[in-house]
């Protein structure tokens, strides 16, 4: 399957399960912006290996299979974090992750995060409108970068996230930047030829509407 085929296949399902999460008080506003979404989630996918897309795309058919939602369990996760008395209510019903797999999880977290802070440095603006980077953000309707990094990962196979973590050094390793690679792919789909340019122009309205 070629790569734009996998992405089309995995936002496909992921839409499906998104969509059908179910939320205290009825479904969130981003449920009923497919378009959103799915920019999101391309800019993220095309920023991985047919390899990892391949082995993302097989955790989530076979969730499907068996009617897992993992979209449902990552937000579930997120709540130890945000939420963490009501946590306590459903952690025993999460599929649980091992202490190696956990491990590695971390360590891919830390990565992206130190990539992260080096576009905030390169890009401010444009960092400005994402999630804040460290959990010591956490709270009621604000979720960090690092807890839905760490939260949607202890969603994945031990296979997957080891491939991640595989692949993320290996980036990492080779002078690459994946939130930036990100950030691009969003960007260029917004209608941007570059960061620098969205930067610029994002600064622009910024400094008009002061």
């Amino acid at each position: 399957m070629e790569k734009d085929e996998l992405i089309r296949k995995i936002i496909t399902i992921e839409w499906e399960m998104f969509s059908n999460v179910a939320n205290v008080g009825g479904p969130a506003s981003c449920q009923h912006n497919p378009e959103t979404f799915r920019i999101m989630r391309v800019s993220q996918c095309d920023a991985w290996p047919e390899v990892m897309l391949e082995s993302y795309c097989a955790d989530l058919e076979a969730a499907q299979a068996i009617g897992r939602n993992l979209m449902t369990e990552k937000y579930a996760h997120m709540m130890r974090w945000t939420f963490p008395e009501e946590y306590e209510a459903i952690a025993a019903s999460l599929p649980e992750v091992d202490d190696a797999t956990m491990a590695l999880i971390d360590e891919i977290v830390a990565v992206n995060l130190a990539w992260h802070e080096d576009v905030a440095r390169r890009w401010p603006c444009l960092a400005a409108h994402g999630r804040p980077a460290r959990s010591t953000s956490d709270g009621e309707g604000v979720t960090s970068l690092e807890t839905y990094l760490r939260s949607e990962m202890m969603t994945w196979s031990p296979r997957t996230v080891a491939l991640y973590h595989r692949i993320t050094l290996e980036k990492r390793d080779s002078g690459g930047n994946e939130a930036e690679e990100n950030l691009l792919n969003q960007m260029l789909q917004y209608g941007f030829k570059s960061l620098d340019e969205a930067e610029r122009k994002l600064a622009a309205r910024s400094r008009a509407s002061e």
